[in-house]
Formats: C-alpha cells, sequence, structure tokens
C-alpha cells in the first residue's frame, strides 16, 4: 500500500480515536495570532472613515497578513518534513501534522448534539449547538431549520476539514494540509463582505477559493457516488450556480441531492433575511438525516482514499512526486 495512504489512514484513526485535542488546540493558538495580525494592519478595524482605508491599501495589507500568518508556518513544516524523507520521525510528524488538521470526528460530534437535542425535543438546546456550528442566526429556527443548517454545515465542512486536507497532504505533503489548514481557518475569520473585512480578507477569500476549488469537486463527487448518485450529479450540474459559493455550491447541492433532502431557503444572517435559493431533494429534513449527512461523508471519504490508493498504485515503481 502507498505509504501516502498509510499515513492518511493512521491519521484518521488517531482522530477517530483521541478527536480533538481538550488541552490546547494549535488552530485556537493560531486563531489568536490572527487576530491580532488582523489588528494591527486593518485599517478599516474600528477606523471605517480612515483616509488610509483605500481599498487596494487594504487588499494589500489583507494579503501581506495572510502571507506572515501562513506561508512560515507551511514551509517550516514541510521542509522538516522532507528533511527527514524516508525515515521513522517524517512518517510521525507527517501523521501527526494530518491529525491535527482533521476536523472529522469534531465536526460529527458537534452535529450529533443537535440531533440529541431535537430527538430529545428540546429546541432551544438544539438552537443553541446550531449556533456553534454556522454563522447564521439561530434564535427563531424550528427543528427543520435546525437540522437544516446542521446538516449544510457537515456537508459544507466535510470538505473544509476532511476531503480539502487529505487533497492537499497527498499533492503536497504534511506542509500542504498545513497551507490548506490555515487558509482555511483565515477565510472563516477574515472572509466577510462587511465594512471591517471587505477589502482586507479579499486576498484570504480568493486563495481559499483556489485551494477548494479541485477537492470541492473530488468532495462532490464522492458524496454522489456514496448516496443518490443521479439525483445529487443532477442537482450539482443544475442548482450549485445559483449559490454564492464556488466551491460549497457543488459539494452541498451534491449533498443534499445524494441524501434526497431540501436545503437551503431563507436565511437570516446579523439580523438581516438573506433570500437564498432552496436546493436538493425533496425532503424535509428531520434529526435522523443529520446522522445520514455523517454517514454519508464518511461513505465518500472511504471511496475517496480508495481512489488514491488505486490512482497511486497506477504510477511507475519508484515514483514518489507527490509525498516521500
Amino acid at each position: 500500500m502507498p505509504i501516502v495512504v498509510i499515513k492518511i489512514l493512521i491519521a484518521l484513526g488517531l482522530d477517530q480515536w483521541l478527536g480533538e485535542p481538550k488541552r490546547f488546540h494549535p488552530l485556537v493558538g493560531f486563531g489568536r495570532m490572527a487576530h491580532g495580525l488582523e489588528a494591527r494592519l486593518n485599517q478599516a478595524s474600528g477606523q471605517e472613515s480612515s483616509p488610509h482605508n483605500r481599498p487596494a491599501r487594504q487588499k494589500l495589507n489583507g494579503a501581506l497578513a495572510w502571507s506572515i500568518a501562513v506561508i512560515p508556518a507551511a514551509l517550516l513544516v514541510g521542509v522538516l518534513s522532507q528533511s527527514m524523507a524516508g525515515s521513522l520521525a517524517a512518517v510521525i510528524i507527517d501523521c501527526s501534522v494530518l491529525y491535527l488538521c482533521i476536523g472529522r470526528r469534531s465536526l460529527r460530534e458537534h452535529a450529533e448534539r443537535v440531533r440529541n437535542a431535537l430527538s430529545a425535543g428540546n429546541l432551544e438546546q438544539a438552537r443553541h449547538y446550531t449556533g456553534m456550528m454556522v454563522s447564521r442566526d439561530c434564535a427563531q429556527l424550528d427543528p427543520a431549520g435546525c437540522a437544516r443548517a446542521t446538516i449544510e454545515s457537515v456537508l459544507e465542512n466535510g470538505n473544509d476539514s476532511v476531503y480539502g486536507t487529505l487533497f492537499w497532504f497527498a499533492l503536497l505533503g504534511s506542509g500542504g494540509a498545513v497551507l490548506y489548514r490555515l487558509a482555511n481557518t483565515l477565510d472563516a475569520m477574515w472572509g466577510y463582505r462587511n465594512r471591517r473585512f471587505l477589502h482586507f480578507g479579499w486576498a484570504a477569500a480568493r486563495l481559499d477559493d483556489l485551494l477548494n476549488y479541485p477537492s470541492a469537486r473530488l468532495c462532490a463527487l464522492s458524496y454522489a457516488l456514496a448516496g443518490r448518485r443521479d439525483l445529487a450529479l443532477s442537482c450539482w450540474r443544475q442548482q450549485a450556480q445559483q449559490l454564492s459559493s464556488p466551491n460549497g455550491g457543488p459539494v452541498m447541492c451534491a449533498g443534499a441531492g445524494a441524501l434526497n433532502l431540501q436545503l437551503g431557503g431563507p436565511t437570516s444572517y446579523h439580523g438581516q433575511m438573506v433570500q437564498k435559493p432552496f436546493f436538493g431533494g425533496t425532503d424535509t429534513p428531520g434529526p435522523q438525516h443529520i446522522t445520514q449527512a455523517s454517514q454519508l461523508l464518511d461513505r465518500g471519504l472511504i471511496l475517496f482514499v480508495a481512489g488514491l490508493w488505486l490512482l497511486l498504485m497506477t504510477l511507475p515503481a519508484g515514483w514518489n512526486g507527490w509525498n516521500p
């Protein structure tokens, strides 16, 4: 079996066994550093009327902040791993880094909290747990709304927390996994279209779109093959362009079709109603569909890793151009 696949299986096993680190996760420290960097370089942070708050300057500052936050860490991990290529130490480093970059078990646990609250009839608790997963307003969500928001989060974050990380690890090693995960984190922090981040977060949002483009399509294909294939492919083809996200669209539409669930619809963000389109199949989401979404992610993941293994097996003997 190719060493890349072995490392992926070990990292997935560690994630399933250990989950997220309980005391301190490196991404938490990275987030604090990113907050400080943004406060220093983002001229629009509390200074919307500043004469220095010009779009071009803000975009440049945002790109600089992104580079400072992401590139040194990715290079450090990548160089460290490459310098030990072929050794047990390199395997330990790669598996440990990939484990820390994956969020499969955490995503499933957060989703199951919402499911359990809905199954127990505790709507207030379900809204609370839903709000921990999504950025929309949850105070007025009904049970179907909580299930819908949670399933959308599972499907979209399946790419962000699992498929995308594995793709860039397979392509560029542990440095690629760090590059992707940190870029994805900065998009979640800075990629908003409000006055504070519209220009400063432009680079973070665009670079995240670029890095997610290939993995999102592989994730969508995995969802389709793991569920109702024809409906999933049809929803992907016909509905994805209606969603604002160039990568979230294919992933969520394919996932919704694979489960035959109707997702999307009008959504409130920060007190403002956004008229989002419905997409997917015809069934109304319920608590049981939250578990089904997590199961779809896992079935697709098996196909994703198996496809990677088959691809690597077709390469010439001794070829290690992606990941030593």
